[in-house]
């Protein structure tokens, strides 16, 4: 099982030690009660935006939540681990948190695989800044009332306070997304 599906163990191991319950949770984060217990279930894999919010809402890093509990000084990640541990999210996008293991990253680097056609349209708006990297296809990220067409080797650094959202425009496009 990848990774990424012990998210929702890490933010209920952290709920219940905080002695909160899933509506609290889910009222501090605007989500249902129903959504943040599919999440607790490992049911449904959280979009980055709402794990954001969720570790804000538990006062905890991203990283926390997408780690194991092992300390460790480096992490390597090789390239069939990356493949093989891609999980698709709600919103359409398949995604890969790298060094998930890695203790107290002040970033969390995800490869993103986005198909067109697949990615449901959004905005998105959490604290910190992000950094994108086309590394194939193209994609259109919209950071306020900025358009910008990304290709192979493009990218943008922003402000994710600011509304923003990615989307494809290549049948298959794959980007690098650094959030801080």
């Amino acid at each position: 099982m990848p990774k990424s599906l012990y998210i929702g163990t890490r933010i209920r191991h952290f709920r219940k030690l905080q002695k909160r319950t899933i509506q609290e949770i889910a009222n501090t984060c605007g989500l249902s009660k129903s959504m943040v217990s599919k999440i607790e279930t490992n049911s449904v894999i959280p979009s980055v935006a709402t794990l954001v919010k969720i570790a804000k809402a538990l006062g905890v890093n991203v990283s926390v939540l997408m780690e194991e509990n092992e300390i460790r000084s480096s992490v390597f990640i090789p390239v069939q681990q990356a493949i093989s541990g891609i999980t698709k999210t709600n919103r359409g996008y398949k995604i890969y948190p790298f060094a998930s293991e890695y203790k107290d990253k002040v970033m969390q680097p995800i490869l993103f695989v986005a198909n067109k056609g697949e990615v449901k349209e959004h905005q998105l708006t959490h604290d910190g800044e992000e950094f994108i990297y086309v590394l194939e296809g193209e994609v259109v990220v919209e950071v306020g009332e900025k358009r910008y067409t990304l290709q192979k080797g493009d990218s943008v650094y922003f402000n994710s306070e600011i509304n923003h959202s990615v989307m494809p425009v290549s049948d298959t496009s794959k980007y690098l997304n650094v959030f801080v």
